[in-house]
């Protein structure tokens, strides 16, 4: 078990050394966040429609494009000059490749959401409520859901002539789950709703995370060997 999370975590690591020297797709993901966040400033008039009203659903909405921006980079480094067949040579299992770029994936979109909570806290002058770690949480359990599908599915659409341009495509489908019961959990809980009318959307999202991981750590064998 000790070599497994190594060798998971080394994937992770690598990906996150190499983000934190270019910053390509923070940058990329930051700049596209910052965007939305202006056009729907200048979009919404506050005095026809309450940001509180409907926060929930642009948070998301950026959040999923945002990432996709990004998971779209996820195998590009290796991709070039087959540095990626190098890395399924090693010894290390196929599931700890795709858990080790969920990770680093993760821990990259986690920056993101920090960023789209604080470019629409700043442009709308949102309350996040009375629990915003609870928000957080549904927020971080949608993400890790959003990331697992997403890694498996762009290590499909990086082995296929159209590329990033196909990953929309076949990931926005499987995305509505995420996006229905998150928004619907971030709405209720702007509104200072209790947590128990939240409780069955959070473990929602988070049955779906976990649902993800194992499928996507059973399939990602079989999508890098076709």
């Amino acid at each position: 078990m000790k070599l497994y999370l190594a060798q998971l975590w080394a994937v992770a690591w690598k990906d996150l050394m190499v983000e934190c020297r270019s910053r390509e797709r923070v940058g990329a993901m930051a700049g596209f966040t910052v965007l939305v966040g202006v056009l729907f400033n200048y979009a919404i008039d506050p005095t026809l429609v309450r940001p509180e009203d409907i926060a929930s659903g642009l948070v998301w909405l950026t959040i999923v494009f945002a990432g996709t921006l990004g998971l779209g980079r996820t195998f590009e480094l290796e991709a070039q000059d087959g540095a990626f067949q190098g890395v399924l040579m090693t010894p290390a299992p196929r599931d700890a490749l795709f858990l080790g770029k969920v990770l680093s994936n993760y821990v990259i979109l986690l920056v993101v959401v920090f960023i789209v909570l604080g470019v629409f806290g700043l442009f709308f002058s949102l309350d996040w409520g009375s629990s915003p770690a609870t928000l957080v949480g549904a927020l971080a359990l949608g993400a890790l859901g959003f990331v697992a599908v997403g890694t498996l599915f762009s290590a499909v659409s990086s082995g296929t002539a159209m590329g990033g341009a196909l990953l929309p495509i076949i990931l926005f489908p499987l995305l509505v789950p995420v996006v229905i019961y998150g928004t619907s959990a971030t709405g209720q809980l702007l509104a200072d709703r209790p947590f128990a009318e939240v409780d069955g959307q959070i473990r929602i999202l988070g049955a779906f995370a976990l649902v993800a991981l194992a499928v996507g750590a059973v399939l990602f064998r079989y999508v890098v060997e076709e």
